[in-house]
């Protein structure tokens, strides 16, 4: 309808050339007509939109892909790097092990933790080929962490001062000359601290370390622990003490193997 009445009009003007009634019907026509055009414009807008997206979706698709791909790597630098900083942070901490002297050491990363309600054991990335052996005491930023109870070539299993099975001979006081025996109680324990005679000074916050009595299994002078609490006990006529391990077992990631083997 639209087309036949625009026809008829531009007829009619060339025909008659009645200029001034045709362009008064033009404005007419314009003013009908572009309500109805602008509707028809905005109805098939959306149209050609959607089939405009269509023949680009493709492309759009596989930029997005690219994009993505971006981003997944540079997430993986940014999380390798950060890992990187972690190693070494955890590396650089253990610059506060405690010195050996001139006892050479072995540096060992853990790879695996076996933890129950008794036992405490790590696992380490260096065995016998790296010159580990059974025995050697092992140490991590603050003080001692175990020793060695088992090596294979490459790999070998730490006891931590926590398990149950451990005993270390320690030394406290005015020039160490106070001695008593720091034994594990599981995972989360505080360490045990026995035989210390009625009336020890002791104080809390007190580092006990390694004795290194002849026969002993750890050289002298490695930090333990500090003490936690103490109380004397009347039925035995001791001092019951509780310690904290100095070294942070729960946030091993490096350790130092001590090359050095007790006595036979």
């Amino acid at each position: 309808m639209l087309v036949l009445v625009s026809v008829t009009l531009i007829t009619f003007d060339e025909r008659s050339g009645t200029h001034h009634i045709t362009s008064g019907l033009k404005s007419v026509a314009h003013d009908v007509f572009s309500p109805l055009t602008t509707g028809v414009n905005d109805l098939l807008r959306p149209i050609g939109d959607f089939f405009a997206g269509a023949v680009h979706y493709g492309s759009l698709q596989s930029e997005n892909q690219q994009l993505e791909a971006t981003i997944g790597r540079l997430r993986e630098q940014l999380n390798e790097t950060q890992g990187l900083r972690n190693q070494l942070r955890q590396l650089d901490s253990l610059r506060d092990v405690p010195d050996p002297g001139s006892l050479p050491t072995v540096t060992a990363e853990m790879v695996n933790r076996d933890l129950s309600d008794f036992d405490a054991d790590i696992t380490i990335d260096k065995g016998r080929g790296q010159g580990v052996s059974v025995g050697m005491p092992v140490v991590g930023a603050g003080g001692l962490v175990g020793q060695v109870v088992q090596a294979s070539h490459n790999t070998a299993t730490v006891q931590l001062i926590t398990d149950g099975a451990s005993s270390i001979g320690v030394s406290f006081g005015p020039k160490g000359q106070s001695y008593a025996t720091v034994n594990g109680q599981g995972p989360g324990n505080p360490l045990s601290v026995q035989y210390v005679p009625a009336q020890t000074p002791l104080h809390k916050g007190e580092i006990m370390y390694t004795s290194g009595l002849a026969n002993g299994e750890f050289p002298a002078n490695l930090p333990v622990g500090v003490v936690h609490s103490y109380h004397l006990t009347v039925e035995s006529g001791a001092m019951t003490v509780t310690m904290t391990p100095l070294a942070n077992l729960d946030q091993l990631a490096y350790v130092d193997v001590i090359q050095w083997e007790p006595p036979l």
